[in-house]
């Protein structure tokens, strides 16, 4: 078998199961473990996987730069928006966190809410500008501009001070053995702080970063109460997270 006939069929498998196993695929292709590294290793650098201990997961979609994630998928984001507005309630302190899909809910939140939206995005502070009733603040802190994302430890300072009632989570990769992860080391640390300050943590995610992983572990799955995804995710797919406690809203 020619090497690229088989790493073709390790990516196949990837698709089609979410995972590949170093092991498995050494005995199912033939060749030694060596080998299977190998390919695993240059399927990584080509960025068309995510190597972990011992096998391989699909790679993180988060890494696009920001005006090019902002520009993907607009009409399943304003779908996930609509459907994640109906969770908040006036009254509420709200967590709203940096990302694209997070933007598109800021647009989409009642006209009526009564709220404090607390983010580290400035684009969502400005979207937000333009809303009558809810009040706007900004985490402090250094900006990393290929997120659009305020980080750093003076944010992480400030949100051990709060006690917000909903957290709306950017995400760049969730997978249910790896949990939430990201691409930056920073940015994991603020996710990560404010997912212990929030009574609820609402995931809001496209399809095909379910399933993937990145290389920085922000918490375990269980922290999430509900994931807000596209009605087209497979009902196989979305099993792993209701087992976990999940709540999944399709929208």
């Amino acid at each position: 078998m020619l090497t690229a006939e088989r790493r073709q069929l390790i990516l196949e498998r990837l698709a089609r199961e979410g995972k590949v196993v170093a092991t498995e695929l050494s005995a199912a292709l033939d060749v030694s473990p060596d080998t299977v590294r190998r390919d695993l290793r240059e399927l990584a650098d080509a960025g068309l996987l995510r190597r972990v201990h011992g096998g391989g997961l699909p790679a993180a979609v988060g890494a696009r730069p920001y005006a090019v994630r902002r520009e993907q998928a607009p009409a399943a984001k304003e779908a996930i928006a609509r459907a994640t507005s109906r969770l908040v309630r006036s009254g509420q302190v709200l967590l709203l966190d940096a990302g694209t899909t997070t933007l598109a809910v800021a647009r989409h939140l009642p006209a009526g809410l009564e709220a404090n939206v607390i983010t580290n995005s400035p684009p969502i502070a400005v979207a937000l500008a333009e809303h009558p009733t809810v009040e706007v603040t900004m985490l402090g802190g250094s900006l990393a501009k290929d997120a659009q994302a305020v980080v750093g430890a003076a944010a992480v300072e400030a949100l051990h001070s709060i006690r917000a009632d909903v957290l709306l989570l950017g995400v760049c990769s969730l997978h249910p053995e790896i949990g939430i992860t990201v691409m930056d080391l920073e940015e994991s640390y603020v996710k990560r702080a404010m997912i212990e300050s929030a009574a609820e943590v609402v995931a809001v995610s496209s399809a095909d970063k379910l399933g993937s992983a990145g290389p920085y572990v922000v918490a375990p799955l269980e922290e999430l109460t509900h994931l807000v995804t596209e009605r087209s995710v497979p009902p196989e797919t979305l099993d792993a997270y209701r087992e976990l406690g999940i709540e999944v809203v399709l929208a």
